[in-house]
């Protein structure tokens, strides 16, 4: 314990309740004392110093915060803001009663945000137990809070984009097991979804869950089927960086065509390749939008169009609905062509 020598008066209780007067100590701040005072300076820690009747007799390092000026001599109500200063008055109040420390956190308005610190009051007493006065100690714990903030609301993001990938994987499990006719057939078709959806997931956690680079997001897809996609794919227009949700369901269908591609289209081919386009174009309402389209030669009768699969119901219905879009699918002799067109806010181009 420190004692203080303030030159001020300190009181104790009378017989009848009062606070009376009692000689002040003297002789200073012991030599301990004022090398604690010293290291205090270099802390940024508060230490107010109050009598019982919570005036101020020493003060160090009082943030702008709290006050602009000097404090001595002062209560709380003349430097702190009615509300913390009503809080804190409190607060100390009760330890003057009971004897007990006491802690909160208070926060000051601070350029459009806020300054928070955690706050201790205790007593200070003489060795015969009597009180000298009240001990407010305060630390400003502002990053802390803002850490805490961050991390609350990337919880709170992370379990949005995670239900929203479990509904995704909901879905897709629902329509594989519609248009599968054994379960080993769902089982290779489900198993090889989820890894394309693994695929595009990497993508996004690996850029903050900022989204995807379209054409990342393309030779990751394809890479999967045909190793060599410098020669399978040939990318045209412009690149736009896909947000999350929307590299999630292209990439789903990606994956659609890449697999319908190797089974029947132009990587079934020696040689043969797809062409992927990216333009911007003008929108509903003239709002900007991502056409999208992939373009190759078939090298198998295709599926005939009355036989729906998971597949076309994907590109032209899952898809396009999750992202508030548009699609076409078509084949035209040999040619088969999927045009994707999605608002402006699946995308940025940088």
């Amino acid at each position: 314990m420190i004692t203080v020598a303030s030159g001020h008066e300190k009181h104790e209780k009378n017989e009848n309740g009062g606070r009376a007067a009692v000689k002040p100590h003297t002789g200073g701040i012991p030599d301990l004392g004022r090398a604690l005072v010293h290291a205090l300076r270099n802390t940024g820690i508060l230490v107010l110093y109050q009598d019982q009747d919570l005036r101020v007799l020493w003060a160090q390092n009082v943030p702008k915060a709290w006050a602009a000026g000097d404090v001595t001599g002062k209560t709380d109500s003349d430097f702190l803001p009615p509300a913390q200063a009503e809080r804190m008055i409190s607060a100390k109040q009760a330890v003057l009663d009971t004897g007990q420390p006491e802690s909160l956190e208070i926060t000051f308005p601070n350029d459009g945000g806020q300054r928070w610190f955690e706050v201790w009051i205790d007593l200070d007493k003489t060795p015969e137990a009597d009180t000298n006065g009240i001990v407010t100690t305060a630390v400003d714990i502002t990053e802390q809070k803002r850490r805490e903030q961050t991390l609350r609301a990337l919880l709170r993001e992370l379990s949005h984009r995670s239900k929203n990938l479990l509904a995704i994987i909901q879905s897709i499990a629902t329509q594989t097991g519609r248009y599968s006719g054994s379960i080993d057939t769902f089982l290779s078709r489900f198993r090889g979804r989820l890894q394309s959806l693994a695929s595009s997931q990497d993508l996004v956690t690996s850029s903050n869950w900022r989204g995807a680079d379209l054409r990342e997001l393309v030779i990751s897809q394809v890479a999967r089927y045909s190793p060599d996609t410098k020669r399978a794919v040939v990318f045209e227009g412009i690149n736009p960086y896909l947000n999350p949700n929307a590299a999630l369901h292209i990439g789903l269908a990606l994956h659609e065509l890449a697999v319908n591609s190797v089974s029947y289209g132009a990587l079934s081919q020696s040689g043969g390749f797809v062409t992927v386009a990216a333009e911007k174009i003008e929108g509903a309402e003239n709002e900007p939008s991502l056409s999208l389209s992939w373009t190759e030669t078939l090298g198998r009768p295709a599926n005939k169009r009355g036989e729906k699969r998971f597949g076309s119901v994907a590109l032209e219905h899952v898809v396009p609905t999750s992202l508030n879009g548009t699609a076409s699918f078509s084949i035209d002799n040999d040619t088969l062509r999927y045009e994707l067109v999605v608002p402006g806010d699946s995308f940025e181009i940088d």
